[in-house]
């Protein structure tokens, strides 16, 4: 599955995307209502589409829903939350039967809205071209995802238990980030541990070790800067970001670097100077070979 980082770098949707639609929700907030009413009359007017619309209160339930969802366009966040509700109102569409091709109508019918209060509201055509382009992209990443959910029912035909493998895919997903909230505080606390060998290394110049405590006190500090790298790396994860295992590997070589620079001072035997040479010599080919295998393929 993808995250909703990959998601938004597919479609080149940017943080200054993300700050134009921002801007616009005071105008979408004003507008909800209306386009709540002009969306269901539209669906009404449509035989297939009236079927799931013929109770008032279902119809009212709904045109809140629509509004809260519209609302949500502009709200400037976008993350692996923002992934799961559209999964959520895509699942719906699916669960009562309404044909995808019901989906891409309305989401039209949303666009042209949208575009015409935008062409209402903002006469410099440059900031009506950056706007209305920012609308384009989340409304294409809203159909993406929710068109995704009737691609997932056909793969459920495959399935054995489909619910079955639902919940265990949803627990697994639940117990992953639990996991990884617990490696976020679990690096934290490890942290401040490297700040106390920090001051630990900086008293042996007070003691009279001024090399010893200058070259460990580096050492601590190379390593306090990787665990700060990790913890970001981590906090990304949290909210959609892929797992990047080059943070780890990194961490490892400064924590070899800072033992190679001690087992010089304490004037280690030459046997275990040359292992842990070695060793970092091996940990550096890994991180070079795995910095390259991320790169993205560019063709000459």
């Amino acid at each position: 599955m993808l995250t909703m980082q990959e998601i938004k770098a597919h479609y080149r949707f940017t943080d200054e995307d993300a700050e134009l639609l921002g801007s616009l929700f005071p105008l979408a907030e004003a507008n909800k209502e209306r386009l709540a009413d002009q969306f269901y009359d539209y669906l009404l007017g449509i035989p297939e589409t009236a079927e799931f619309l013929k109770e008032d209160l279902i119809l009212q339930k709904l045109k809140q829903t629509h509004q809260d969802w519209f609302v949500s366009l502009f709200a400037g966040s976008y993350d692996n939350r923002y992934i799961h509700n559209l999964q959520k109102i895509g699942h719906a569409h699916v669960r009562v039967g309404l044909n995808a091709h019901y989906v891409n109508v309305a989401m039209n019918v949303v666009r042209q809205f949208t575009l015409s209060i935008i062409q209402d509201n903002f006469p410099d055509p440059e900031e009506r071209r950056q706007r209305r382009e920012a609308v384009e992209k989340i409304l294409d990443i809203n159909l993406d995802i929710m068109s995704a959910s009737y691609r997932e029912e056909e793969m459920r035909k495959f399935f054995v238990s489909h619910r079955l493998e639902s919940k265990l895919i949803t627990a697994t997903e639940r117990f992953t980030y639990g996991l990884n909230l617990i490696l976020v505080l679990a690096l934290a606390g490890v942290s401040v541990s490297v700040v106390g060998l920090f001051i630990w290394d900086i008293g042996h110049i007070f003691q009279g070790s001024v090399e010893k405590g200058i070259l460990s006190a580096l050492g601590s500090l190379l390593i306090l800067w990787m665990m700060i790298e990790l913890i970001e790396n981590e906090i990304k994860i949290l909210k959609g970001g892929r797992f990047n295992i080059l943070f780890f590997i990194g961490v490892i070589i400064v924590a070899l670097i800072r033992e190679i620079l001690i087992s010089t001072l304490r004037h280690d035997p030459l046997t275990t100077q040359v292992f842990l040479a070695g060793t970092l010599l091996v940990l550096g080919v890994v991180y070079f070979l795995v910095s390259k295998s991320q790169q993205p393929y560019t063709p000459h």
